[in-house]
């Protein structure tokens, strides 16, 4: 057993999936790989049971009934992860958009001393692949939005390649961490900083995806808009148990 997890949450990922996990294998260090698929009827599980073969004993399936959001795959390999005695645990997406290739310097980062490493677009300028301006703009607000609501000293607080050590998600209850889309990013980070955890970002270039379909939505942008003040609020009134 490595002593990294990579977590893969998915939902019709055909199209990446085989090549994203041989990225990942094909690393001069050694993770192992969870796919947290949510019953893609595109068949993305079936190719991953197929791969478990090829892989015994590091890749990894879980599958849920039905997609039920970003959030709560995550929270689904955490409590799967912190069963076993993984100490670094990673989120990344099944694109590309986050390169295979950086997983060891968020790995470096939290071996010299971070307790959550996060990939930052936004720490040197603005280290974005193939997006439109209205997105840039939508994510660099965004950014700055969070900053000025939570307090946070993080150039890229929605991003969602992340390293943890265990001593984080162990110190936060799973169980209450309430947002399901990309707002859940924000949240872990926010968990984590009141927590007083060292949190490090490490600049690297997100590439938007070349194959499958994105699964922004105007619901999971009003989630993040409207959350961030909610959030804020409850931790103001609930301090030592946010």
């Amino acid at each position: 057993m490595a002593e990294g997890l990579v977590i893969i949450p998915t939902y019709n990922e055909i199209e990446n999936i085989e090549a994203i996990i041989r990225a990942v294998f094909g690393l001069p260090r050694a993770y192992d790989v969870l796919v947290v698929d949510d019953n893609s009827p595109d068949g993305t599980a079936g190719r991953v049971r197929e791969l478990q073969g090829e892989f015994p004993g590091t890749l990894h399936l879980e599958t849920r009934k039905g997609k039920t959001g970003l959030g709560t795959a995550y929270i689904h390999g955490f409590k799967w992860a912190l069963q076993r005695p993984y100490e670094y645990i990673f989120e990344m997406d099944a694109d590309f958009s986050h390169r295979p290739t950086d997983l060891p310097r968020l790995h470096r980062a939290c071996l010299d001393g971070a307790d959550m490493a996060i990939g930052s677009r936004y720490k040197k300028g603005v280290n974005v692949v193939n997006w439109p301006l209205n997105r840039i703009l939508l994510s660099y607000g965004a950014s700055f939005y969070v900053r000025l609501i939570t307090g946070m000293k993080i150039h890229d607080p929605t991003a969602g390649f992340v390293c943890y050590h265990r001593r984080v998600l162990e110190a936060i209850d799973l169980d209450e961490v309430r947002f399901v889309g990309y707002a859940f990013q924000i949240e872990m980070k926010f968990r984590a900083y009141l927590k007083g955890f060292a949190i490090q970002e490490v600049s690297i270039v997100f590439t938007d995806r070349e194959k499958g379909q994105s699964k922004m939505s105007k619901s999971i942008v009003w989630e993040a808009v409207f959350g961030v003040i909610n959030m804020k609020l409850r931790s103001l009134f609930k301090k030592n148990g946010f």
